[in-house]
């Protein structure tokens, strides 16, 4: 059963090929965040191919896809749907967006902190609340956020609590001149974007069923649990990761051990993990800001400096 389910992952990661050139590390952190039953941020420069990459991996998996174009005007109900009133006292509720297996909010940080806000209770708990009603999610949902690099003119910085919604953050950057000839040459391929849909929901599900069975040592959560404390105490963090971190370690390392034909995480795992689950949860102080200190090197620090466990 487990070989059938691994054969569906292939098969995401070739059709996705077909259309996508490059992006080897972003198609795979997809599929961990997919697995994992996380939510992915993609961050990088216009023209990088972070909407074409996670639109075609939407449309790999089968399964309802929605994009939501966010602008400075979206509003709330725009993303979780509203009720419709009726002259004669009846109402009826038209769904929004967020009514999908897969959702792709684009430009994610180009509109307001109260319409961002608008995705907490879907990404945390599979649902939205609308007039006071409560409202399923299909399952399984996974949402991309795809962003400009922070700061950015015209930008909304996610705030600290809608950041630590999204499981991993992956930077999207600029292809190898290779890359770009290959892009060239086919063109026009791309640009017709024909995918098939390789699975589909259930699929989805089984796989995260086989995700929970893999097995996780207690040196190898040890090592999880002291990469994030590092992180926590260091004299340049303002703000404590949380235990979503954490979890994060831990469900993402089980995701990226089944994918690579493991039934146990290693240290290595977690090494190799630990920049993209943390680096859009970590807030540094001005004064760290002020002289430089950048996340990327609070993230080294951790990994040179906390021992790695040579037995599991």
């Amino acid at each position: 059963m487990r070989t059938e389910l691994l054969e569906v992952s292939r098969r995401i990661v070739e059709e996705v090929d077909r259309v996508v050139v490059g992006k080897v590390e972003l198609k795979k952190l997809l599929l961990v965040g997919l697995l994992s039953g996380g939510h992915v941020l993609v961050e990088g420069l216009p023209g990088t191919a972070k909407t074409t990459t996670a639109r075609v991996f939407a449309h790999a998996l089968g399964g309802d896809f929605k994009r939501i174009q966010f602008a400075p005007d979206t509003l709330p109900s725009d993303v979780t749907g509203f009720y419709l009133y009726q002259p004669n006292g009846g109402s009826s509720f038209i769904k929004g967006p967020l009514f999908a297996n897969f959702v792709l909010a684009d430009e994610l940080n180009r509109t307001t902190p109260r319409t961002q806000a608008a995705l907490l209770e879907a990404m945390q708990e599979g649902q939205v609340t609308v007039d006071g009603v409560t409202h399923s999610l299909p399952r399984p949902l996974m949402v991309v956020g795809c962003q400009l690099p922070y700061g950015g003119p015209g930008t909304y910085p996610l705030t600290a609590v809608q950041a630590d919604r999204f499981l991993l953050r992956v930077w999207s950057g600029l292809p190898t001149i290779e890359e770009e000839r290959r892009v060239l040459t086919g063109i026009d391929a791309i640009e017709k974007g024909d995918v098939t849909a390789v699975a589909n929901p259930a699929d989805i599900l089984a796989l995260r069923e086989e995700v929970v069975a893999i097995h996780v040592s207690d040196a190898v959560v040890d090592y999880a649990l002291a990469l994030v404390e590092h992180v926590r105490r260091g004299e340049a963090v303002m703000e404590p990761l949380s235990p979503r971190a954490t979890i994060g370690l831990y469900k993402a390392g089980r995701a990226l051990a089944l994918l690579e034909g493991r039934d146990y995480v290693l240290p290595d795992d977690i090494k190799y993990l630990l920049p993209y689950i943390a680096f859009h949860r970590v807030v540094l102080t001005a004064e760290a800001e002020a002289a430089d200190v950048s996340v990327e090197s609070v993230l080294r620090a951790a990994v040179e400096e906390v021992p790695v466990p040579r037995e599991l």
